[in-house]
């Protein structure tokens, strides 16, 4: 597989970086690096390998259509990012944006005449697994891991420190490349739109908000003195680039929203899988060797599974949200989808109910609760963000961090939760 310039200045940095040594989630019990099989992609490839599955090549995509159909992943949930802040940056700008598509644990990214599909998905034990495809046909076609490049990026504060993946906002010149001087944005729900989608497109209506994205700087020396009126409530993106070229013609901006919860959301959860089964380890250590008993539990594993389950909690309940002030309207058939996969209570609710007009759902708590990194989490993790919850909706906690959730939110959700996902609601009672 031909070695992108830029995938190998990411190696070189990585062979020579202080942080060469061995990152914790590479350790016992995450063992990062080890196989995992617990995944879309690895079972996609244990498919194929076997010669139950195959993916079909065309000149004008490659791979992208069959993946996206074997994975179940939507063309709807296209989102367009024109800023070269991929490996395969040569190939991208605002007349060739990147293509990311996505649905509940899969990503799949597609440049132009690039050498690979670029892959995440999750493992429900060590957080997001990176791979590649290459674009070229092949009667048995293989996904190939990525072996550290990827969370050189993909690992940092901004991740929760676990292999994760992120939405980042940057102020980018006319040729695509980031104005880094000028500061970038990580942006998730609580995010003002006014710092969103900086090197991205964004289709679709929201009446006065404005946003950074559809535009690029045009002053080197005031990159921030972008024209967010130019960018604001475009649905057609033609005359911008040759729209043809994609699966669609949309970069939709409720798959946009949804898209930068998710991300963030898996990596509270991948950190709370990684501290629960970090900090169980560590005890097991210690207890053998100060004869302590099996079962011992210490003060220490007890706060961290504590810390990191409130993180779950606190964005599972959409906590500090960036309230919208105005409807939001998207021009693909993304929100429709999303809602039709909600699992239902018996008065027809879901937590995939979309609100788009003071907030992103209808009823603030994260779709996610359904994962299969929740369901795998260790019981004293999935106990406590249970106990949590409940304290929370039962209107309990008087911290003032909930106080957007109203009396009406807080019984919905209970409701919605006592049907749909019991086995986690009765957990510690």
């Amino acid at each position: 597989m031909r070695i992108h310039p830029t995938l190998m200045v990411a190696t070189m940095v990585l062979a020579v970086s202080p942080g060469m040594a061995q990152e914790h989630y590479d350790q016992e019990p995450i063992n990062y690096s080890a196989k995992s099989s617990d995944n879309p992609i690895a079972q996609v490839q244990q498919q194929l390998d076997e010669g139950s599955q195959t993916l079909e090549f065309d000149q004008d995509h490659g791979f992208l259509k069959s993946v996206l159909k074997v994975l179940e992943i939507s063309p709807e949930s296209q989102v367009l990012v024109y800023s070269k802040s991929s490996f395969q940056l040569q190939q991208i700008s605002p007349r060739r944006p990147r293509a990311l598509y996505f649905n509940d644990d899969s990503y799949v990214g597609w440049v132009q005449n690039g050498d690979v599909l670029e892959v995440m998905t999750t493992d429900p034990i060590r957080g997001e697994v990176f791979y590649t495809l290459e674009q070229q046909a092949e009667e048995k076609p293989q996904f190939v891991r990525d072996q550290g490049q990827c969370t050189v990026c993909h690992s940092s504060s901004r991740t929760q420190r676990v292999p994760g993946g992120l939405v980042r906002s940057m102020f980018v010149t006319s040729s695509g490349m980031p104005h880094y001087g000028a500061g970038t944005f990580n942006t998730d729900q609580t995010s003002p739109l006014s710092e969103r989608w900086g090197g991205w497109y964004v289709t679709g209506t929201h009446g006065e908000m404005r946003h950074m994205g559809n535009v690029v700087s045009k002053d080197r020396y005031k990159p921030e003195s972008i024209d967010r009126e130019e960018g604001a409530n475009v649905t057609d993106l033609s005359e911008l680039f040759a729209v043809d070229k994609y699966v669609t013609p949309h970069s939709d901006i409720v798959a946009l929203m949804v898209l930068e919860h998710q991300l963030q959301m898996q990596n509270f959860l991948a950190l709370a899988s990684h501290e629960a089964r970090r900090s169980a380890h560590h005890d097991q250590v210690m207890n053998e060797a100060l004869e302590r008993p099996d079962n011992y539990v210490s003060d220490t594993t007890t706060r961290r599974v504590q810390s990191a389950g409130d993180k779950v909690v606190r964005h599972m309940l959409m906590v500090d949200e960036a309230p919208l002030t105005d409807t939001i309207a998207g021009t693909s058939g993304f929100a429709a989808e999303f809602q039709a996969k909600g699992i239902k209570d018996s008065q027809g609710r879901s937590l995939r109910d979309l609100d788009l007009k003071t907030r992103l759902f209808k009823y603030p708590c994260s779709y996610l609760i359904y994962s299969k990194t929740l369901d795998q989490l260790p019981l004293n993790m999935r106990t406590h963000i249970a106990q949590r919850l409940r304290e929370v909706l039962a209107g309990e906690d008087t911290s003032g961090d909930f106080d957007h959730l109203t009396s009406v939110d807080r019984q919905a959700i209970s409701e919605i939760l006592q049907e749909t996902k019991p086995e986690l609601w009765k957990l510690g009672k």
